[in-house]
């Protein structure tokens, strides 16, 4: 194998342990992303579709190369007796011909796969980052609506709880007007009482003077007709 070739096959199995390490759940998407996103590979994102089509250019010519190369020895036609050599030699050209477009036409196929590799992988990385900044601002509107839901609920219970408050107040004061009517009743009362009363101390020292009188009158009237019996 010519130093060419040898350098387009180890690119080849380069590609294959980077397609394995993208595939296999060796690191997780934030880190790729991140290591894609690094100053070094950034530097190179710069330019990268430059390099894209450079390699692609590079390895087309060479699937191009081999192409030709099999077509030179698979149209080899043989013309009387052939030696053996000769005949090995031309089946050993065919062969690394055959070779040449294999190694080239899956370095191809596996450059393409691997920049869809990396771009559905950084991709993944966004949409997880995306996701999980939704979920805390879910997390954070949910939280914010429990804390307004719980505002209204102490609201309520505060308004439920003046209400019973201005109830009872209503209810005190009901209560504090019926005993000052009833106090006003008693005072009442006691006021006839005390009256009546008065009245009736009053119509009592009347008939005691009266009857104090009527009994110095029967007094007088008798002391009157035992002094006229004793002038008889």
């Amino acid at each position: 194998m010519s130093l060419v070739w040898t350098l387009i096959a180890g690119f080849l199995y380069a590609e294959i342990a980077l397609v394995l390490l993208l595939v296999l759940p060796v690191a997780s998407p934030y880190r790729w992303n991140r290591l894609f996103k690094s100053k070094f590979l950034a530097m190179l994102a710069q330019q990268a579709h430059i390099y894209f089509f450079l390699i692609m250019g590079v390895l087309v010519l060479f699937l191009l190369e081999a192409i030709r190369e099999m077509r030179k020895y698979s149209n080899y036609e043989q013309s009387g007796e052939v030696h053996l050599n000769v005949e090995m030699q031309h089946s050993m050209r065919l062969f690394r011909a055959q070779r040449n477009f294999y190694i080239s036409g899956f370095a191809i196929f596996l450059v393409l796969v691997i920049r869809r590799l990396v771009t559905l992988v950084s991709a993944q990385a966004n949409l997880l980052a995306q996701s999980e900044a939704s979920m805390k601002q879910a997390q954070s509107a949910t939280a914010a609506a429990r804390s307004l839901m719980e505002d209204k609920k102490t609201e309520k219970a505060k308004e439920a709880g003046e209400d019973t408050t201005l109830n009872e107040l209503t209810k005190l004061r009901e209560r504090v007007q019926q005993l000052t009517a009833d106090l006003n009743r008693e005072k009442k009362d006691k006021e006839a009482v005390k009256s009546q009363a008065e009245s009736l101390n009053r119509e009592y020292d009347r008939l005691t003077e009266e009857y104090s009188k009527l009994q110095k009158q029967i007094t007088i009237g008798g002391a009157g007709k035992s002094s006229g019996n004793k002038d008889d």
